[in-house]
């Protein structure tokens, strides 16, 4: 089904940066989903419901697998035969189809990011750009180590070419997705320096606008102590720039219950609310078992929208930077990010030479870049720990031996790892666990 602009519509073109700001001067947390349509009617019935949702919203528009990959033909196919999408196939779209889409809906007071999840983003970030749309996300670890087997040295490339691209346009903005890699079982530290080093690589190629990404992980203490060392950390390498904090909700295996993943959803929203991150990303109810329906991403946008008036008036006040260099996070994502960038004045190389001489170690990721020799551990509070750091400038942390028992083999470790939380939240007896 085709999509015609309606007459005297405003350009796609917005500031993501200046509308989250100016949000976030008012106290008011944006909150964003993950919504993305293979059909252009779909995908602007979806902008324009998120748009209209009862809270204070960006809109996204989530890119399928094949576009992620650069199989663009593939999606031409798909689209042709009619066959379902996981996401919209911009490149393969015309671009006047996806111009449509957002004409009238995207503006200054309700921007639109196009996410992606590619290694190679170049012919992503040229054709969203002549759509209109400015703000993208990824980076150039964050999308090929967990994603693909492109080497990082190509993805490096790609990504200096698309920040440049990006960089022409004054209002573009670009997320780091640093704060992310594999969804969990990351130790925070290693997700705080990546996504800090991602925004000095966007800085470099002439982004003035960035946002700094943490998911939230298995401790709310422990991830309250993450985001003040971002947010410390960004102020200290990035304070020239343009930029916030995004949060993203749980991105593990989520839990199986309306009820346990409602109360997840919530303590997002309290971490948030709790750390001053100026947006966050959403996922629904429905996570565990299918694709979330439009329906289901206001349901969440306007909960969370709700959760967040709730908590702002009983938000502790920040810690202070001296409180903030003296935790375990904000000491070990230094000492990560002084390292790498000892290596090379140019964030691309020395990303390549830190991996390569396990300076930069992502457990449990296969990709032939990554030593994988890290590995870590849930301790008896919940909070993530490094069992071993490889080559990387840390320290591991001594395991708890109370219990008496054998440890268990890695792979059913890191399979009760995996179901932590959704077991934690399905369990509850009522609410998010103290």
């Amino acid at each position: 089904m085709s999509v015609e602009a309606p007459p005297g519509t405003a350009p796609a073109g917005a500031s993501f940066g200046g509308f989250v700001a100016g949000h976030a001067r008012a106290g008011r947390l944006v909150v964003q989903p993950r919504m993305g349509f293979g059909a252009p009617d779909a995908m602007r019935r979806g902008l324009l419901a998120v748009r209209a949702a009862r809270a204070t919203a960006a809109g996204t528009i989530t890119l399928d697998s094949y576009t992620r990959v650069g199989a663009h033909d593939r999606a031409a196919r798909a689209l042709a035969t009619g066959a379902d999408l996981n996401g919209y196939p911009l490149v393969a779209h015309p671009e006047e189809t996806t111009a449509a889409v957002v004409a009238g809906i995207a503006g200054e007071g309700f921007p639109v990011q196009v996410r992606h999840g590619s290694a190679l983003p170049s012919a992503i970030v040229r054709t969203a750009l002549r759509c209109g749309l400015s703000a993208a996300e990824g980076g150039p670890v964050s999308y090929c180590l967990p994603y693909s087997r492109v080497p990082l040295a190509e993805a490096v490339e790609d990504w200096r070419r698309s920040c440049e691209l990006l960089a022409r346009t004054p209002d573009a903005h670009l997320e780091s997705f640093g704060g992310c890699m594999l969804g969990q079982l990351c130790p925070p530290s290693l997700l705080v320096a990546l996504s800090v080093l991602e925004g000095l690589f966007f800085r470099q190629h002439g982004l003035r606008s960035v946002s700094l990404s943490y998911a939230q992980q298995t401790h709310h203490g422990q991830d309250a102590e993450a985001v003040a060392a971002l947010r410390l950390l960004a102020g200290e390498f990035l304070g020239d720039l343009d930029r916030h904090i995004v949060l993203y909700t749980y991105m593990g295996v989520f839990p199986e219950t309306a009820r346990g993943a409602g109360a997840l959803l919530e303590e997002s929203v309290r971490l948030a609310v709790a750390t001053g991150a100026e947006r966050l990303i959403l996922k629904t109810r429905a996570e565990a078992s299918r694709i979330p329906t439009i329906e289901d991403n206001i349901v969440a946008l306007e909960q969370a929208h709700a959760a967040a008036l709730r908590f702002r008036g009983s938000a502790p006040p920040p810690p202070s930077p001296e409180r903030t260099r003296e935790t375990d996070v904000y000491r070990e994502a230094r000492a990560l990010v002084d390292n790498v960038l000892d290596l090379s004045g140019d964030v691309g190389k020395a990303f390549q030479m830190a991996f390569s001489r396990g300076h930069l170690d992502v457990p449990y990721c296969l990709h032939a870049d990554n030593r994988n020799r890290a590995r870590t551990f849930l301790d008896g509070a919940g909070r993530l720990r490094w069992a071993s750091v490889g080559s990387m400038p840390l320290k591991a942390s001594p395991r708890e031996s109370g219990n008496g028992r054998e440890p268990l083999p890695e792979s059913m470790e890191l399979l009760r790892m995996l179901n932590w939380v959704r077991e934690r939240f399905d369990n509850a007896a009522a609410g998010p666990p103290n």
